[in-house]
């Protein structure tokens, strides 16, 4: 993989990201790193703590804190609008919890992109670590669901969940000069995304925004034509996905410990299932 530029790209999915921690631990126990890192969503803020080398820390913020209402609960749309408590996430973990070494993460030889959707455009953008210093607001931008999380301002914008217009951000890998990617999915291959259910609900939210109602209407048709671009690539040797090996039977929301523990094991599985075969 060190003979050309591989690129790390990252799925997002909520808690199902994991299985995403349990393939990027196996990844840190082999020494295996990547020139390139992009993700959007828990696929944003997974890759950070990769990068960092903070083996297990992911894995830590979302399993010990599950239980903890700032974490994961209704209260927290009540008090900031959104399911999750961006708030206690994006700021309190990492500043007072269980510290991000932004240190190492900055000085890392890898180049990282965040993904977040632009409410106005209804199209991705991405940031880069010139906008992590210190500051995590990009991953909060990239986290936010749209109707689950109020949006975020960054530099006179406002951004949402980065894996609704690019959910599996591996064009832009490819346009940023990978020859190859290593692709972690949070859906297994048979996945096909249906249409949005709560089309009512986001057409009254946005409707200031039209190029999010436009592109919540059409999300699903992005995802499952990104899905067989990707494929297309592995069959050209010029991509690697990791799967789920089986459906996973949890959703972005979900808070019961022992089917989270099962998510992460199978990472570490499917990870190292595609070591063998790969000979590493």
């Amino acid at each position: 993989m060190n003979t050309e530029k591989t690129g790390l790209v990252l799925e997002g999915g909520g808690m199902r990201g994991l299985y995403t921690i349990g393939v990027l631990d196996v990844l840190m126990e082999n020494d295996i790193t990547f020139p390139y890192c992009i993700g959007v969503s828990a696929g944003a803020c997974n890759a950070v703590s990769f990068i960092s080398n903070q083996k297990g820390r992911a894995k830590r913020v979302m399993m010990d804190y599950i239980s903890d209402k700032r974490y994961l609960s209704l209260s927290n749309f009540l008090k900031e609008r959104s399911v999750f408590g961006m708030e206690f996430i994006f700021n309190t973990i990492p500043h007072e919890l269980d510290l991000f070494d932004y240190d190492t993460f900055l000085k890392s030889d890898c180049e990282f992109k965040a993904g977040v959707t632009d409410v106005f455009t209804g199209k991705p953008a991405y940031f880069g670590k010139d906008h992590m210093v210190y500051d995590s607001t990009v991953l909060r931008a990239s986290s936010s669901i749209p109707m689950f999380s109020p949006m975020v301002e960054i530099e006179g914008r406002k951004y949402l969940d980065g894996g609704t217009s690019d959910p599996i951000p591996v064009k832009k890998a490819l346009e940023d000069g990978c020859d190859k990617v290593l692709v972690v999915l949070t859906r297994d291959r048979g996945y096909v995304k249906s249409p949005e259910k709560l089309k009512g609900l986001y057409h009254r939210m946005f409707k200031k925004y039209p190029a999010m109602i436009d592109l919540l209407d059409n999300r699903h048709n992005i995802y499952n034509q990104t899905k067989e671009f990707l494929f297309d690539l592995e069959k050209q040797n010029k991509a690697v996905v990791v799967a789920p090996s089986e459906p996973l039977k949890i959703d972005r929301f979900e808070k019961d410990p022992q089917k989270l523990e099962e998510v992460y094991q199978l990472g570490r599985k499917d990870m190292l299932n595609v070591l063998n075969k790969l000979g590493i």
